[in-house]
């Protein structure tokens, strides 16, 4: 009996321990699910290729060097070098069902998560802005 009750200690220990760890190494305390809310936004098109030029485009205007563009993928990253340096990583894929793209943004200052909404507020209005004029073909 006494084992049993040492395992069950033990078991309990390790997974009230893995809830903790996963905070901290994800440097949080919002959950993945909020995060996700603001990270990401839909657009009305069905063309990845335009949405990935556009993302492109907008992290140029915004300061950032592109560091890898991957159009088989999907994603973009690239690095803001004013200090404190950020980074941000934009990933873009289909939604068939509804005939949109998904585009989801994650960034990080220094060795931080951005975990605000603002940030990401004012990533999506300027590719928002990027994606109408392109599609409109104003320079």
């Amino acid at each position: 009996m006494k084992k049993i009750l040492i395992a069950i200690a033990v078991a309990s220990s390790l997974l009230t321990g893995c809830t903790t760890t996963n905070q901290a190494v994800l440097g949080t305390t919002k959950s993945q699910v909020e995060l996700r809310s603001f990270q990401s936004r839909a657009f009305d098109t069905t063309d990845k290729a335009f949405v990935l030029r556009s993302v492109v485009s907008t992290m140029q205007d915004l300061g950032f060097i592109i560091d890898k563009a991957d159009t088989t993928l999907g994603t973009v990253s690239g690095t803001n070098y004013v200090v404190p340096i950020s980074k941000l990583t934009v990933s873009v894929r289909d939604n068939k069902e509804k005939k949109q793209i998904i585009v989801r943004a994650s960034g990080q200052v220094g060795v931080n998560p951005i975990d605000t909404p603002k940030a990401y507020q004012n990533f999506f209005n300027a590719l928002s802005q990027s994606l109408f004029l392109e599609a409109h073909n104003v320079e």
